[in-house]
């Protein structure tokens, strides 16, 4: 059941919970584009893991407001009003792709709301010193982040045509990528339940327009707003080795910059296996125990 939460600023976040009531909090951060109904855990499985799971569509997505604007550390603020509004004190995050700069900036800027943080096929920072950021990326995100770099206008127009085909058909995303998709990418998405899950995200992330996209990617390919070195809370970075999305440099780099983090690299994996992990990595978050 979707509730709204309202930011100081007048703005309205659209918010879900799944799991366990009264559970171990655990923000979980959407992907790009995404929305608050992406691909998660069964309630069961959250059940069982004692996890109380929140989701929310990040600006311009969905149900919540734009924000024009925003960096990546703005995210800290909506996810400390959706806390108190829940009446949480502490709380764990994680973000599976463009979600991952996300649930950082909540560890660098709440270190005292947040117990730990575990990023799933996540990106570093446009300006990673000593990273070739589009190093391993495969060509449509390499034209997709090009362009952003050109500017919110340019990229917007750009973004616009693709944004309205995949409002019209959201499986189109899916087979319009599935060309650069390595073997194991290909096998997740046949997958009849998580290809439903993901249609049904993307579907909610463009229903209104692509604000939220554009933001994101304009984020991404400037000044993040937070310090890594920040960063005081356990931190699990996972990435598959043959992701063309996000690639494996992009975490291998934050774990230099991180002096929390510990690193996990699942050699057959690519980008979607990040769908199939976060069940290994929930009980991480909220009970310490071995990183997936």
């Amino acid at each position: 059941m979707t509730d709204v939460v309202c930011t100081a600023d007048g703005r309205r976040l659209a918010i879900e919970e799944r799991g366990k009531p009264g559970g171990d909090p655990v923000f979980l951060l959407h992907g790009t584009p995404g929305s608050r109904v992406g691909p998660c855990p069964r309630g069961s499985v959250l059940y069982r893991l004692g996890v109380r799971l929140i989701t929310f569509d990040r600006p311009g997505y969905g149900e919540s407001d734009r924000l024009i604007g925003r960096s990546v550390a703005t995210v800290a603020d909506d996810v400390a009003t959706i806390a108190d509004k829940l009446g949480l004190d502490r709380f764990s995050v994680v973000g599976r792709s463009g979600g991952g700069p996300h649930a950082l900036a909540c560890a660098a800027l709440l270190p005292d709301r947040v117990n730990r943080v575990a990023v799933l096929v996540g990106l570093a920072p446009h300006a990673a010193e000593g990273l070739d950021w589009f190093g391993g990326m495969t060509e449509s995100n390499i034209v997709e982040y090009t362009i952003a770099l050109a500017g919110r206008s340019r990229f917007a127009d750009w973004l616009a045509p693709a944004a309205q085909e995949i409002r019209t058909d959201p499986a189109s995303l899916i087979a319009g990528l599935y060309a650069e998709l390595p073997e194991d990418d290909r096998r997740m998405v046949s997958n009849p339940g998580v290809r439903a899950m993901l249609v049904a995200n993307y579907a909610e992330a463009l229903r209104h327009s692509e604000d939220g996209w554009i933001d994101d990617a304009i984020a991404f390919c400037s000044p993040w707003g937070f310090d890594l070195a920040a960063i005081t809370a356990p931190t699990l970075l996972w990435h598959g080795e043959k992701d063309r999305f996000s690639p494996v440099g992009h975490s291998r780099w934050l774990a230099t910059r991180i002096r929390t983090a510990t690193m996990r690299v699942e050699p057959g994996a690519a980008h979607f296996g990040a769908l199939a992990v976060l069940p290994d990595v929930l009980p991480w978050l909220v009970s310490g125990g071995q990183a997936a």
